[in-house]
């Protein structure tokens, strides 16, 4: 039987430290609930449980955050929410 010979390894670890953004979308009187959860279907990729869910709590709670993620991420979900009449902003 041979021995069994485990070359020494070294390992790195690279930490890197990102913020973790919010984006939050807040409730209106003008929008109804199917078109609030076609756009987070649609601009944020939920499934239509997901959506339903955020859109409940944006009405009864008036804002929920629908997406954590990167600025740089976040900015453009942001920008085509606010385009279709729906008021979200990115949070931190």
């Amino acid at each position: 039987m041979t021995p069994f010979f485990q070359p020494e390894v070294e390992v790195l670890d690279e930490v890197v430290e990102t913020e973790v953004y919010n984006l939050v979308v807040f409730n209106d009187e003008v929008n109804t609930f199917e078109y609030v959860i076609d756009t987070l279907m649609e601009v944020c990729e939920h499934t239509p449980e997901q959506a339903e869910q955020c859109t409940l709590l944006i009405h009864y709670k008036g804002k929920c955050t629908v997406k954590n993620g990167g600025f740089e991420e976040l900015v453009p979900l942001r920008n085509e929410i606010c385009r279709r009449g729906i008021s979200a902003e990115v949070m931190n």
